[in-house]
């Protein structure tokens, strides 16, 4: 097994044609690790070096991982780009046939040249993914102290058949509640609707009414939103997922004005809650968040995706509405 090391942007334009089609190969595949999304990140946010792994075998790549070396409280430090903000899960992208090879050549590389680093600090790894159990034993086996904690949930819906199925998997106050807000805004006499974005709407207008939208629903995601960086990597990549057709832009109206918004994105066999806006002064009695985010979870049943994930954080609404967490880890080494 062979080592290409990249330190600086060529590497995009050099893996690009093998990037998605090795994540296609591999035990863990999300949208965060495609090459759409690992080079918008990095060109929004560049917060240290660029250090992409490749890994071959007989000219064939085997594996990519991912790197960046950024300052932090514990010194020089390797993390998987994306992390942490901004992208809910992350991973090496690794040959599914190959994944001992692949580990253990990394675990060498990275062993030779510790004078380049402090600490290797990869973030956001799903518990289900074999990086969480692999990489820590072959980073042991030649020498450096592991650590492996739970960082975070994402809490989950695993989707039944049917909506009326669906309901039964909430408890007798959610469903309740969940069927009278339903009911109370279809029985409104205002006008109310809702859709999803796709060819026929102007993208741009679309993008701007939900940024806001998520500015008005929270402080935090008005402060998030005032960030050149943030606000740079939001609009670059939601018409790159739309091209892909990746994501999933919806709005409920009332009276034609839109009341509530959500950027999903919808990938293999989920459809992951990435964001949202509200507009609670204007429609608050109308619950419209929450209604629009049941017919969501409606569409994707109808849709036939297996999973409805929220992505990190554990809100209260999200088990409400029936989510169940999910783990992701966080290994450390030095």
């Amino acid at each position: 097994m062979e080592i290409t090391a990249y330190r600086d942007d060529s590497a995009f334009a050099a893996l690009k044609p093998e990037w998605n089609p090795l994540l296609g190969r591999a035990p863990m595949d999300r949208v965060f690790y495609t090459w759409e999304w690992q080079r918008t990140w990095w060109n929004a946010y560049k917060p240290g070096e660029l250090w992409i792994l490749a890994c071959h075998d007989k000219g064939e790549t085997k594996g990519i991982a991912p790197l960046f070396i950024a300052e932090s409280e514990s010194g020089r430090s390797v993390q998987i780009i994306g992390c942490v903000d901004v992208t809910d899960y992350l991973d090496f992208i690794v040959d599914r046939t190959q994944l001992e090879e692949v580990y253990g050549a990394v675990a060498d590389y990275l062993w030779a040249r510790r004078d380049r680093y402090d600490i290797l600090d990869f973030c956001n790894i799903p518990k289900d993914s074999p990086t969480q159990e692999m990489l820590p034993a072959a980073l042991e086996s030649r020498g450096f102290r592991t650590a492996v904690e739970q960082q975070e949930v994402c809490p989950v819906i695993e989707l039944p058949d049917d909506w009326s199925s669906y309901l039964r998997l909430l408890d007798k106050k959610q469903r309740h509640e969940v069927r009278r807000k339903i009911r109370r805004i279809q029985g409104s006499e205002q006008s109310i609707d809702w859709y999803i974005v796709n060819g026929f709407h102007d993208l741009n207008e679309e993008v701007t009414q939900f940024v806001r939208l998520m500015g008005a629903s929270d402080p935090e995601k008005e402060r998030f939103l005032q960030d050149e960086s943030n606000l740079l990597f939001f609009q670059t990549i939601v018409p790159l997922l739309q091209e892909r057709g990746w994501l999933q832009l919806n709005f409920l109206t009332v009276n034609d004005e839109r009341a509530a918004a959500y950027i999903n994105f919808v990938y293999g066999n989920r459809v992951m809650v990435y964001n949202s806006g509200h507009a609670h002064e204007d429609f608050g009695d109308l619950s419209p968040g929450i209604v629009l985010l049941a017919y969501n979870i409606r569409h994707a049943i109808e849709e036939g995706y297996a999973y409805y994930d929220f992505l990190r954080g554990d809100e209260p609404y999200k088990y409400r509405m029936g989510g169940r967490d999910t783990a992701v880890m966080n290994i450390r080494a030095s």
